[in-house]
């Protein structure tokens, strides 16, 4: 038997021994899908560093760059579908095989495959809400307002980031028109927690419980660099739960794994799935 497939046994010994298990994923699970993931195998971070959420509120040049560059990047989240390992994470989960989800992933993708209990940690880049009146609205519904206010960006083309930014000639700021509130002219942002916030409150609380509630914590696709994810890692660890993870690379929480197996996800779930009793279907691949 290879390492390979020795590692995938113990992993489905440990999802048997654990029903229940909180799943945490992170980006590795929808690089598959066509969205880039944030940091390298070494778990360093690629790229320029992101947009700080006080930034955003307090700058309008800050606005005006991440609104131009998330009209550049949001057809590749709009247009990403789940991939063979996020169905065949919902398929373990819907046979009782594994417990609840919180994921690090703003783009939707886990509920799309049919996952059912999904707490986003960090928001959803599909929502966008007014910092002034709270109306919550559809960032589809954002981007023809962006599109109708910027038709000089119908041509752009631009290389895609993480979570729908894109990397976009700064030519392209000067004139970018941002979008306020139709409702009230207020300021819009993503419904997401940008670097610098906290995690709402309520949603910790959430997360808390899932996690009193489970047996153990599988990481999938994580590198649990960001402290609201490596916080899960360590409270497990001090409530004395099992903890096991599939991704790829060097995580902040590897010290805490019991196992630990990098391969890719989108090929070695609906293995899992297979030895588990779960064959995937056609749907699945």
């Amino acid at each position: 038997m290879s390492s390979t497939d020795d590692g995938l046994q113990q992993l489905a010994r440990f999802i048997e021994r654990h029903p229940d298990a909180l799943v945490l994923t992170g980006a590795g699970i929808s690089t598959a899908s066509g969205i880039p993931g944030y940091r390298d195998a070494d778990g360093v971070r690629r790229g320029r560093a992101p947009i700080q959420g006080p930034e955003f509120r307090t700058s309008e040049a800050v606005r005006r760059r991440y609104w131009a560059r998330s009209f550049a990047g949001w057809p590749v989240i709009d247009q990403a579908a789940p991939n063979a390992g996020h169905r065949a994470l919902a398929r373990l989960q819907a046979h009782g095989r594994l417990g609840a989800t919180i994921t690090q992933n703003v783009d939707g993708l886990h509920q799309r495959a049919g996952s059912s209990d999904v707490l986003e940690l960090h928001g959803s880049i599909r929502a966008v809400r007014c910092l002034h009146c709270g109306d919550r609205r559809e960032r589809a519904d954002v981007q023809a307002q962006l599109r109708a206010a910027n038709p000089q960006m119908a041509e752009v083309t631009a290389v895609p980031a993480p979570d729908g930014d894109a990397h976009l000639d700064p030519a392209w700021l000067e004139s970018f028109r941002i979008p306020d509130c139709p409702r009230c002219g207020g300021m819009l942002q993503p419904d997401v927690v940008f670097f610098g916030d906290m995690v709402p409150a309520e949603r910790t609380a959430a997360a808390s419980d899932r996690l009193n509630r489970a047996s153990a914590l599988l990481v999938l696709g994580s590198s649990v660099m960001v402290h609201s994810g490596y916080r899960l890692c360590t409270r497990a660890a001090e409530a004395g739960k099992p903890l096991a993870a599939l991704t790829a690379g060097k995580t902040r929480a590897d010290t805490l794994y019991s196992l630990k197996v990098d391969l890719p996800l989108q090929e070695s779930l609906p293995l899992l799935a297979s030895m588990l009793g779960l064959p995937c279907r056609q749907e699945c691949v």
